[in-house]
């Protein structure tokens, strides 16, 4: 397999990593404290990959989640990862589209979606966003997790972000992320926002810890990795810091 072609999510877990959003470990916290999750709640989350925040929040709250992602090869280690938890009686995964989920209308309390609308053109984030309000209950919360940027001109760092990890991204400015949400019918909305952690190394040890940010590092270094680690590397702490995160709480 051709590295410097592999989309940029993918090719970070290829080396290691287990955190693979924009805010890293600092922003799901975030979204976990707006959760107020319990062992009574029914909670999707959405593009789950390999379920990392499906996995602490079983551990921490005991909560029913439904974790539902489009790629088999990522519910695939999302099962290994899920047994050598020993969660598996409180998550169940599902291969389906974000589009169009195959759920009944009012049957979630929580929907959590990290690192995915961004991927979206504006016209499918809207029809995404009105899916996850449709299967939601009166009252629950969809928890987001996506890439922003505070200049509405910016213009080149989007489109060489696009470049460096190989696939479309589409992210919004605050704003139009907070007017988005609303409009499809979503209301209270919340947000916190900050530098991405994907590349920086004082990022990766909060997300990852020192001795897996170090193991990260050295197979970044191997020689059908280290184009394009470097790639990423260059991009995510030069002019790439000019895209931040953010995590958005709304209410149905």
């Amino acid at each position: 397999m051709d590295m410097e072609k592999m989309v940029g999510h993918n090719f970070l877990a290829k080396l290691g990593k287990t955190r693979l959003r924009p805010g890293g470990v600092t922003a799901t916290k975030w979204l976990i404290h707006q959760g107020h999750f319990s062992s009574k709640m029914k909670v999707l989350d959405v593009a789950c990959n390999m379920c990392t925040t499906s996995i602490e929040l079983a551990k921490s709250f005991h909560c029913h989640i439904t974790a539902l992602d489009l790629e088999k090869k990522n519910l695939e280690k999302a099962k290994i990862n899920i047994a050598n938890n020993n969660v598996e009686n409180f998550i169940d995964l599902i291969q389906g589209n974000a589009l169009k989920l195959p759920f009944e209308d009012n049957c979630f309390d929580i929907v959590i979606n990290e690192a995915m609308l961004t991927m979206l053109n504006n016209k499918a984030k809207e029809k995404a966003l009105k899916e996850y309000y449709r299967v939601l209950k009166p009252g629950g919360k969809l928890l987001t997790h996506d890439i922003t940027f505070y200049d509405e001109n910016l213009v080149t760092p989007i489109d060489k972000l696009k470049e460096t990890i190989n696939i479309n991204v589409c992210p919004l400015p605050i704003d139009e992320w907070e007017k988005l949400i609303k409009q499809s019918g979503f209301s209270s909305v919340k947000y916190d926002t900050g530098d991405m952690t994907l590349m920086s190394f004082q990022g990766m040890i909060k997300d990852e810890g020192l001795l897996n940010t170090i193991r990260i590092i050295k197979n970044g270094q191997k020689k059908e990795n280290k184009i394009m680690f470097k790639k990423m590397h260059k991009f995510f702490t030069t002019e790439g810091k000019q895209l931040k995160y953010i995590a958005l709480c709304s209410e149905k």
